[in-house]
């Protein structure tokens, strides 16, 4: 007897079993399998289908477009909301030039009215074809009831004169605001908007050949920007239609004497864009 059928009698197992030759081919199992199975297939690798042609082109059918019918159950096709576009300053009928003096000296628009002492309308000759537009009136400025006086409107005067124009006769001086902040603090954006539409009439006025925008809120104000000084000085700008430079405060001058010589180059550029102007 074999290890194997003496180690399975021990344990209680027959004798070891082994299929005939072609047992399992027969099996009624294996031949449902095979009846089941599919026909050869041939597993030669195929060829893949040839590009579209890019000659050909097919000209489609035209189609009716139907409008669709609006519904208010409908939510909007896109969630961002449209832009805001923002308003433009209200502007008055333009008033002859002594009744928006007038409107000036009555106006009761902003806070500031509670503080001033008087208004500041502007100074100069209103045909002028210069324009000058500061930022708002100091202390002595709401004293006398006139733009640019006391040390910084001394500083003006000499740089005008200078570059050869006399004050009086040649320019025309305003401010963004009419009315002085109390102790000479930043313009707020409400009282700019307060004041907006009298400096817009001033210039509809006067229809300057060249604009000349002293100090930061000046310059923002007229070119609704966010840039400084820096950026902007040096170069022409458009404000309506209107040639435009900017230049720096007569008070930031009296603070900061080196930018004195920044100061007189903007008049000096300034001075010759006016004469490239007056030529065309």
């Amino acid at each position: 007897m074999s290890r194997a059928a003496l180690i399975q009698s021990v344990i209680g197992l027959g004798p070891a079993w082994e299929a005939r030759p072609g047992w399992f081919e027969q099996h009624p199992a294996a031949l449902s399998r095979q009846a089941e199975a599919p026909a050869d297939v041939d597993l030669a690798p195929v060829e893949p289908p040839a590009p579209p042609r890019t000659d050909i082109v097919v000209q489609p059918e035209p189609t009716t477009l139907v409008a669709a019918q609006p519904s208010a159950k409908l939510p909007p096709l896109s969630a961002e909301p449209p832009p805001i576009a923002s308003p433009a300053p209200e502007v008055l009928p333009l008033l002859e030039w002594d009744a928006l003096e007038r409107a000036v000296r009555d106006c009761r628009d902003c806070r500031l009215c509670q503080t001033r002492t008087q208004t500041v309308f502007g100074r100069g000759n209103r045909q002028a074809r210069w324009l000058l537009i500061g930022e708002a009136p100091g202390e002595q400025e709401d004293r006398q009831g006139q733009p640019f006086v006391g040390r910084a409107g001394q500083l003006l005067d000499n740089m005008l004169t200078a570059t050869g124009l006399d004050r009086d006769r040649d320019v025309y001086i305003a401010n963004v605001l009419k009315c002085r902040p109390p102790g000479n603090r930043n313009p707020g954006g409400d009282e700019i908007a307060a004041c907006q539409s009298y400096l817009i009439q001033q210039i509809r006025h006067i229809q300057p050949t060249l604009i000349l925008a002293l100090g930061r809120f000046a310059a923002q104000t007229l070119l609704q920007t966010e840039k400084g000084i820096g950026q902007l000085r040096g170069k022409l700008h458009s404000y309506q239609d209107i040639p435009l430079i900017v230049s720096y405060h007569p008070a930031y001058l009296l603070r900061n004497q080196p930018d004195k010589l920044k100061a007189w180059q903007d008049l000096v550029f300034a001075k010759k864009t006016f004469g490239r102007l007056s030529a065309d």
